[in-house]
């Protein structure tokens, strides 16, 4: 009986024990719009599915949540950071811009909202990766010049890891983009992971507890 019983106890220390230990993965967070939410693709086909599972491959033991949201704003980045520092995430990769700049939005606007993000982010001691995207041309080359030139500032005055162009290695290959032209298609969205993730692992532990 003593056996039996120093089994059972055996049994279920270990189911206690290791939710614990599951619960304190450390959390890489996702947080963008639709690209990042996965627009018009099957679950679990976004790139931050895509990432997950490179990242396991590469030995990387960290929980990748999608907070992405389809037509969300800098604005709508700015009211909605508080649910991603409820994670208390280790990194978050910031994919916003792309719904401002194709409403025309002032780049400027854009350029608070996401200064506001990331010092949030960044008094909460979070490493972040900030991605940025373009505009199709007839948006102007003026407009597209302060869209973009918002990024790369931003990056420079958060000393955040930068992506400067999101899509930079699924402009030219077939089958990457959807029919509106505008969203990754599940291929496209494993070629984005692929993309961020040479800039994203010096932000990360090597199998991380």
């Amino acid at each position: 009986m003593d056996v039996l019983r120093r089994v059972l106890v055996s049994i279920l220390l270990l189911a206690i024990v290791q939710p614990l230990f599951g619960a304190e993965q450390p959390v890489l967070v996702c947080f963008g719009d639709s690209i990042t939410a996965g627009y018009g693709v099957q679950p679990g086909k976004a790139y931050p599915d895509a990432l997950q599972h490179k990242l396991e491959a590469a030995g990387y033991n960290y929980r990748v949540v999608n907070q992405g949201t389809s037509g969300a704003t800098s604005k709508d980045a700015v009211a909605s950071v508080g649910s991603v520092l409820r994670l208390h995430p280790q990194v978050v990769i910031v994919e916003f811009g792309g719904n401002d700049g194709l409403r025309g939005l002032p780049p400027d606007q854009t350029r608070r909202n996401l200064d506001t993000v990331l010092t949030r982010l960044g008094e909460a001691h979070i490493k972040v990766l900030l991605a940025g995207i373009t505009l199709p041309p007839n948006y102007g080359p003026d407009y597209i010049q302060a869209f973009e030139t918002n990024f790369r500032d931003l990056a420079e005055k958060h000393h955040t890891a930068f992506v400067p162009m999101i899509y930079k290695d699924l402009v030219h290959v077939p089958g990457t983009i959807q029919p509106d032209g505008i969203h990754p298609t599940a291929k496209g969205a494993e070629i984005i992971a692929g993309t961020l993730l040479p800039v994203l692992k010096p932000l990360l532990r090597k199998n991380a507890e």
